[in-house]
């Protein structure tokens, strides 16, 4: 384990300097390779999740092996509040889609801020607001738009800066990576990512991303 960086988190800058050396005290980091479980469905919840470094997976499963991606987690972006505010065992799995660099803050330092730290509060509700607009959004182009237009609504979902503070328009995604999280193969991502290349939105490197055209991506295939 390694120390908390702290200024990868945006809502760490709101608290007071009591808070924040509260939260550097409680605060662990890991080390996970690509394909390790950080979280498995049916665990107690126990810790706020955030990203340091990597690339995370949020997915479900059933007992015939199907598994389907719910949202990926980018440097920069906590999950897992829901389930701390509900004190209920985890509904998904989360998964390192590549090494990453993970910050685990325990439930009870969690629920001290709660109780302590009205901008920590505010924060939250931000971002339990952006993130029911991103699932609603998510919901509606799984079901109605091709592969093309789903590659292109992850790349902008994986951009969204009040989700993930601090992201650049330089992504360091494989189309792998991509593939996993709009639920189609590496072949077709990256038949659509020629697709998008070709239409001024983005430009592909080798195992990175860069996005043209922000919006462009948002409303792609309306």
């Amino acid at each position: 384990m390694t120390e908390f960086a702290p200024h990868f988190s945006s809502w760490f800058l709101l608290l007071t300097p009591e808070h924040q050396e509260r939260v550097k005290q409680d605060i662990k980091v890991h080390h996970y390779p690509s394909g390790a479980m950080i979280v498995r469905k049916g665990e107690s919840s126990d810790h706020w999740i955030g990203v340091i470094e990597g690339l995370i997976r949020i997915s479900v499963g059933n007992a015939e092996g199907k598994v389907a991606a719910l949202i990926g987690i980018p440097s920069g972006g906590w999950v897992g509040e829901g389930s701390l505010l509900k004190k209920e065992p985890r509904k998904y799995d989360i998964i390192a889609l590549r090494n990453s660099t993970i910050a685990k803050m325990p439930v009870h330092t969690f629920e001290w801020l709660l109780d302590n730290s009205i901008p920590f509060n505010r924060y939250l509700l931000h971002l339990l607001n952006e993130r029911v607009g991103h699932f609603v959004g998510k919901a509606e182009h799984d079901r109605l738009l091709n592969a093309d237009a789903r590659i292109a609504r992850c790349l902008a979902e994986l951009c969204n800066s009040r989700l993930y503070p601090g992201i650049s328009n330089r992504m360091e995604i494989t189309q792998e990576e991509l593939g996993y999280l709009a639920r189609v193969s590496r072949q077709r991502a990256n038949q659509a990512l020629k697709k998008l290349e070709a239409d001024g939105l983005l430009s592909v490197e080798y195992g990175a991303i860069c996005v043209q055209d922000l919006e462009g991506l948002q409303n792609y295939g309306n």
